[in-house]
């Protein structure tokens, strides 16, 4: 992974236009997962698979898929969180 992969929540939510809550919402639920934190400040990293994973959800939640479907649609598609 590189520097320019590394994304932390305020990026998420600048890219993907959800706040900082929902995105935290979906951490906690398994939607998504981290790929690492900072020693120094604790601060989550994501990766560019989190994005698309967001921008994923986004889109199910339009087809008005429950976040327990989208987890299942998440795992089927090899992407747990």
């Amino acid at each position: 992974m590189s520097y320019k992969d590394i994304y932390l929540i305020k990026d998420l939510s600048r890219i993907t236009g959800l706040s900082i809550y929902t995105i935290k919402y979906y951490l906690k639920l398994g939607l998504i997962k981290e790929v690492g934190r900072s020693p120094e400040t604790n601060f989550r990293y994501f990766d560019s698979g989190t994005v698309d994973d967001l921008k994923k959800i986004i889109s199910y939640k339009k087809e008005n898929a429950s976040l327990t479907k989208i987890l299942e649609l998440l795992k089927e598609e090899g992407r747990d969180g």
